[in-house]
């Protein structure tokens, strides 16, 4: 009683925030704290939310509706930040965030859940399709590597790069989902919520999220420089995680509860959806809101999501979660942190 007290008290933290940000323009540590505390909930929130959907649909579809509403704090943030003429901090969230999800949040969920199955087929479409994005980010990023990196020949050449992934992964998530849809659809559990109320908790709380997603961003600049960080460290670890904590925490908790299946599902469509999605649509709308953004990412940012896409190809191609396996990717994950701090800005 005194646990689901506490829950719902840390709830009501969001509309603080939201009040302190939009009412009162406040974006000072303390704005930052409450934010960082408040995503907690929605977190749990949002994964309770998402399992009672995979009740009806499947882990398969589970796992792309927790993906997709938590990645539109990610959407949301990297298009403020372009209205911000800030495109390092943009790249760097969404290599951040790619290579958060593929190790830390995949790596907490084995570690922290019983070692199980998982969709071996559907883990592998997916970081096939993130083994692409790097490929074809070196397009634009290897001349980026010498002279400005946000020059607009680069951008021209990112725009084909952009609708080549915007195309395989509209139909690659079809084809999954018809897949899913027929083989994993079963009855529910009689305690699961209706599939609308599920859905409709699953909106509010992305909703929710997204507005304090916004308000930490938008008072990370006080809080990095209080603690010295480079803009890099703080766009590719702060705000990544930031942008991504509803689907990060869901999938932990999901796992954590004894649904790994689920869990991974999610760390992996969410790494995917930001690689070959939300990282496509943020260079084309770009155009439209300021300054064209190339996808043009520094070497650090490359190897980080080439190494991400590596090591789970290798833990879980057979098709099963062990916790040895969990702690490696996180250790992997530290590795890649000190990397970022010690790298810099450009």
């Amino acid at each position: 009683m005194a646990r689901r007290t506490l829950y719902w008290a840390s709830l009501a933290l969001s509309p603080v925030v939201v009040v302190l940000r939009f009412g009162f323009a406040e974006k000072g540590s303390l704005v930052f704290v409450l934010a960082a505390v408040a995503l907690a909930p929605l977190a749990f929130l949002i994964g309770e939310a998402t399992e009672n959907v995979a009740e009806h649909t499947g882990p398969g579809i589970g796992g792309f509706l927790n993906a997709s509403f938590g990645n539109a704090p990610e959407l949301i943030i990297a298009l403020f930040a372009i209205g911000d003429s800030l495109p390092n901090v943009v790249r760097g969230s969404i290599a951040g965030s790619v290579v958060s999800t593929a190790l830390l949040v995949l790596g907490g969920a084995m570690a922290l859940a019983e070692p199980g199955e998982i969709d071996r087929r559907s883990v592998s479409l997916q970081i096939s399709i993130v083994v692409l994005v790097v490929l074809l980010f070196l397009v634009p990023s290897i001349p980026g590597w010498h002279g400005d990196p946000d020059r607009h020949s680069l951008y021209v050449a990112s725009l084909p790069v952009a609708a080549i992934l915007l195309v395989v992964y509209l139909l690659v998530t079809v084809r999954n989902l018809r897949t899913h849809s027929a083989s994993e659809r079963a009855p529910a559990a009689v305690d699961a919520w209706p599939l609308r109320k599920a859905v409709g908790v699953l909106g509010l709380a992305t909703l929710a999220t997204a507005l304090v997603s916004e308000a930490l961003v938008h008072s990370l600049d006080a809080f990095g420089e209080a603690l010295g960080l480079s803009q890099f460290f703080v766009a590719a670890v702060i705000v990544a995680l930031v942008g991504n904590a509803a689907e990060q925490g869901g999938a932990v908790v999901i796992a954590r509860r004894g649904n790994v299946r689920l869990g991974a599902e999610i760390a992996i469509s969410s790494s995917t959806q930001v690689a070959a999605f939300v990282a496509p649509v943020v260079a084309i709308a770009s155009s439209l809101i300021g300054r064209g953004l190339p996808l043009a990412f520094r070497p650090i940012e490359i190897g980080a999501m080439a190494v991400a896409a590596t090591v789970v190809v290798l833990v879980t191609i057979d098709g099963r979660t062990r916790r040895w396996e969990g702690l490696l990717l996180l250790a992997i994950y530290a590795l890649v942190v000190v990397a970022f701090a010690l790298s810099g800005d450009r």
